[in-house]
């Protein structure tokens, strides 16, 4: 009986840890360090990033500016960018 508690809790703690934030079961990338804009066709160096729910991404800056967009118009990357190779 206490090993169906133990493995319920534990599922139960992993659901949890699931809806945290950015953060899931399977994917364990939640840094990056530009973000690309398609509109403008550059790269622009990033503070922090939020997603949210459908398709938008909260992009802060590092001199704190906040933009909300579309992840269609816009690529998270770390490395160097395939777009316009920075």
């Amino acid at each position: 009986m206490k090993r169906i508690i133990l493995i319920i809790m534990i599922f139960v703690l992993m659901i949890g840890i699931n809806g945290c934030g950015n953060y899931g079961l399977v994917d364990t990338n939640y840094t990056f360090e530009y973000v690309h804009l398609h509109k403008t066709g550059k790269c622009y160096k990033i503070k922090k990033w939020f997603d949210y729910e459908g398709e938008q991404l909260q992009v802060v800056f590092e001199d704190d500016t906040v933009l909300i967009v579309s992840n269609i118009n816009a690529d998270l990357i770390n490395g160097n960018c395939p777009y316009c190779n920075r």
